[in-house]
């Protein structure tokens, strides 16, 4: 009955949206117009109840605040570990070995969130802070020197490929496949649509680099990746569960960091008074980039899987059922945030939902606070003026959103 994330054409199972009371919505998220307009998309999800069924998917769609943190916290009802992407991965094989963090429930779960807790503390991510500021001071420096510049690709996306490899101990050879590898990933968590099977083309070997640097040998010493492999020697986890943990950087830390710094980017070169603040107090370079993922998350969906029979709303979920968390949606639920289109910084940010929340909250969402801080505090201490020329040009993926092209201009102080 399930393929590809859909349901076959004119079947419902356990009943029509209509007869439990719930709307459906004849849109499809995952086109290119839809791509290109996604706050109407997320609009339309969020106003049109607290659930609402994609009949061409077979699938729900939530993008209300509060009914989303709802989920995310019933963890015992919404399993992750079916899938967290469109698939339910216990009913179709997935494209790769299922994720021992997002695809994966307590007790379960449990092992490996502690581990790599311990691997990513805070006095890990203070450890590295240093250097991580150094290269970003280094790189800021280079790039505003020209004057004009993609700051997608020159700054966004330059520093994270940097000093995460870096600081896993991934070989400077082949990194050109980490972002493909990402990309594919992301795209695979939605439809198998034109850009899940372009994804797959562009990625190439890029699966080959990552299971030959999931390795133990293939990882430098002293990195995180190491670290990891250190809690195998220990015996508290297998050989093979630590080289899925070091997927987990090759797969999920990069392109949510790059997109939320782009999204604070933009923000800043839009809103003058917030670029002024930042200038004036480069300490609040962290908030910067918390606003840029309320105002636009970079990855926009979150799925789980109905593990018993649920209300959601007064709408009953069967078991079995996907529930996908539109967090982009919620993100600007004006019933949760005042102004919510608006890129404020003087707006409090906390509860925002890019990093999800309860216990399957981004494992990684200190690094990625303290990636973004070291370079948007940068580009504050070093610039004076900053504003975009020129169309950006959007990164079009199922569970992304961010850009190819974000033309700036800067003057230095």
């Amino acid at each position: 009955m399930v393929e590809d994330g859909r349901l076959d054409k004119g079947v419902n199972v356990n009943g029509t949206a209509t007869e439990r009371g719930a709307a459906a919505l004849d849109l499809d998220p995952f086109s290119i117009e839809s791509l290109s307009d996604f706050h109407a998309v997320d609009e339309a999800i969020r106003e049109a109840g607290d659930i609402v069924f994609l009949p061409q998917y077979g699938v729900w769609f939530t993008g209300r605040y509060e009914v989303v943190e709802r989920v995310f916290r019933d963890y015992e009802t919404f399993e992750s570990s079916a899938g967290t992407g469109m698939t339910n991965i216990k009913q179709k094989e997935n494209w790769r070995k299922p994720s021992l963090l997002l695809d994966n429930d307590p007790p379960s779960h449990t092992k490996y969130r502690r581990v790599m807790t311990s691997v990513l503390s805070q006095r890990v991510v203070r450890r590295l802070t240093e250097d991580f500021q150094r290269t970003a001071d280094e790189l800021v420096a280079s790039v505003v020197a020209r004057g004009e510049f993609n700051a997608a690709k020159d700054l966004a996306e330059a520093y994270p490929l940097t000093v995460l490899p870096d600081a896993v101990g991934i070989s400077p050879e082949g990194r050109e496949h980490l972002l493909p590898y990402s990309n594919l990933n992301f795209n695979a968590m939605g439809p198998r649509n034109e850009l899940y099977h372009r994804a797959v083309e562009e990625a190439g070997d890029a699966g080959k680099f990552v299971a030959w640097q999931m390795r133990r040998e293939a990882l430098a010493p002293g990195g995180l990746g190491q670290t990891i492999y250190g809690y195998v020697d220990e015996g508290e986890i297998a050989e093979e569960d630590a080289g899925m943990l070091v997927r987990t950087f090759l797969s999920a830390g990069v392109d949510t960091t790059i997109f939320g710094i782009q999204f604070a980017l933009k923000g800043l070169a839009e809103n003058p008074e917030a670029w002024a603040a930042l200038r004036a107090d480069p300490s609040i370079a962290r908030k910067a980039f918390e606003e840029g993922l309320r105002w636009n998350a970079p990855s926009p969906y979150i799925g789980r899987t109905a593990a018993r029979d649920a209300d959601v709303g007064g709408v009953r979920i069967a078991a079995g059922e996907k529930v996908i968390m539109a967090l982009g949606a919620a993100n600007r639920d004006p019933r949760r945030w005042e102004r919510p289109e608006q890129y404020d910084l003087a707006r409090d940010t906390s509860g925002h939902l890019a990093f999800g929340t309860g216990i399957h909250g981004c494992v990684g969402q200190m690094m990625a606070r303290m990636e973004a801080t070291c370079l948007l505090s940068a580009l504050a201490r070093q610039v004076d003026t900053i504003e975009l020329i020129g169309e950006s040009q959007p990164f079009f993926s199922n569970w992304l959103r961010g850009f190819t092209d974000l033309p700036m201009r800067v003057t230095t102080r």
